[in-house]
């Protein structure tokens, strides 16, 4: 095996043990999500019918594991930007980046560990959720959870964006937070884009978001991947261009 790949499995699974070993971090981006879709998956109706408008909020087939999956999502940006910060400000990522590891496997590590905990997330969501599923529904779980990673994996590039330009660690999650959600309210899933005015309509159309909460609540519905090409093109191109633009201003130090 290469040592860069090599090392990027060390460095993946020394990241995970870390992680786990602050209970607050773990609770937050494992638990509170879980907790949120049991309590959302109690106090509203579990019997929707399929052919509810998609754009019925959270009473919408899909609504509520979409809109705890954007949380979830969410964060593990937030994780990102925090980590990210109290590295480089404690000097971890410069002593890292003295290491034979190259930057990008570095970043790559971390991007690793936060769709591994996503994943597990989702695993927990969907087996202490089955009973507020519709019935009679059939879930499309495998494909829902690729497409919340693939929506994480986009919206993780814009947590290495904040990570850039965040001053301290004291305030990459305040302003991590107000970054990101903000998104989810123009992302249609609460409100129709058509609902907006057109200067907002635009905005919304711009934030990955958006195509994140449609690729989501299509595949929940049953729809097919190709008729979410789109989706996944945006979420592609807001990858490509947040890792270029952190990648110009990115400081290790």
């Amino acid at each position: 095996m290469p040592l860069s790949t090599r090392g990027l499995f060390a460095l993946t699974w020394l990241e995970t043990k870390i992680f786990l070993r602050e209970p607050l971090g773990a609770i937050g981006s494992m638990v509170v999500p879980v907790l949120a879709f049991l309590v959302l998956g109690r106090a509203l109706p579990r019997t929707v019918p399929l052919t509810a408008t998609p754009y019925a909020g959270l009473l919408a087939p899909g609504g509520v594991p979409v809109l705890v999956s954007i949380l979830i999502a969410n964060s593990a940006v937030l994780s990102l930007v925090a980590i990210i910060s109290i590295y480089r400000e404690g000097g971890i990522l410069k002593r890292l980046r003295a290491t034979p590891l190259r930057p990008p496997t570095i970043l790559t590590a971390h991007v690793l560990v936060k769709l591994l905990l996503t994943a597990v997330t989702m695993a927990l969501m969907t087996l202490v959720g089955r009973r507020y599923f519709s019935p009679g529904v059939d879930v499309p779980v495998i494909s829902f959870a690729i497409a919340l990673l693939i929506g994480t994996w986009s919206i993780l590039s814009i947590g290495f964006v904040i990570a850039s330009i965040v001053p301290t660690a004291r305030f990459a999650q305040p302003i991590g937070a107000f970054i990101l959600y903000p998104m989810i309210g123009l992302s249609g899933l609460f409100a129709p884009l058509s609902a907006f005015p057109p200067a907002l309509r635009t905005v919304a159309r711009l934030l990955p978001m958006t195509y994140v909460v449609s690729l989501l609540g299509g595949i929940w519905r049953g729809e097919g991947w190709l008729a979410h090409l789109g989706d996944i093109g945006a979420l592609v191109v807001a990858f490509v261009v947040c890792t270029a633009l952190s990648s110009r201003v990115f400081r290790w130090e």
